[in-house]
């Protein structure tokens, strides 16, 4: 069986809400869920923000009736490096990216434009709560956040509004081995509405929010 058929899609749904009350937005249309080694390639412990790009493109393929195929890890670096964002030996490296070049590639595969949003560090993440919200109500697509000193990147899918706090809906891509159900990864909280006051106060985060809408 091909690999992308065991993907599993839209793995925020039935996830419950942090709180009872508020305002929630979500991701709209459909996507698969990339992590660690879905492809039977091993990219644990690096390749996050390839993953989270993954999941983004596969939003890009489903919705658009796209014909090409989500870009493999190596794809994405030839990608860079044609792009002359990275040097030749990046190819079949084990280097991060994070949310500016997943604007690039997102850029270079579908001719999609992205707003980067600099958040300077966790503690002012309350400070870009209308942008993110804007972002759902207005596109729908699935945001890219990675971080410095929170060494990884995440997909975000969705933001909840409280009486009380404010959360994002993160999809973590750095669960490794087949993904059952979805109830398998609301459980062990690989699918999880993370409160803004438990992101990194000292960590910086960029987000990368495509411009594309369904």
């Amino acid at each position: 069986m091909d690999y992308r058929e065991s993907l599993l899609k839209n793995v925020h749904v039935n996830l419950p809400l942090p709180e009872s009350t508020g305002e929630t937005f979500l991701v709209r249309g459909d996507y698969e869920y990339w992590h660690y080694g879905c492809d039977g390639f091993d990219d644990k412990g690096w390749g996050c923000g390839y993953r989270t790009l993954q999941t983004i493109c596969s939003w890009m393929r489903i919705n658009k009736n796209l014909d090409q195929s989500v870009p493999t890890l190596r794809s994405i670096q030839e990608t860079l490096v044609s792009l002359e964002d990275k040097e030749q030996n990046f190819i079949g490296s084990r280097d991060w990216i994070g949310s500016i070049e997943v604007c690039l590639v997102l850029d270079e595969v579908y001719k999609v434009l992205s707003k980067i949003i600099h958040v300077p560090s966790g503690r002012q993440l309350i400070n870009y709560v209308s942008a993110l919200r804007e972002h759902f109500e207005q596109k729908g697509c699935p945001i890219m956040m990675g971080g410095d000193r929170d060494c990884s990147s995440k997909g975000i899918v969705g933001i909840h509004v409280g009486e009380k706090d404010t959360y994002l809906l993160v999809i973590d891509p750095h669960f490794v081995g087949k993904a059952k159900s979805v109830e398998q990864l609301h459980n062990n909280n690989w699918i999880v509405w993370q409160n803004l006051k438990d992101f990194v106060e000292s960590s910086f985060y960029n987000f990368c929010l495509p411009q594309v809408s369904l």
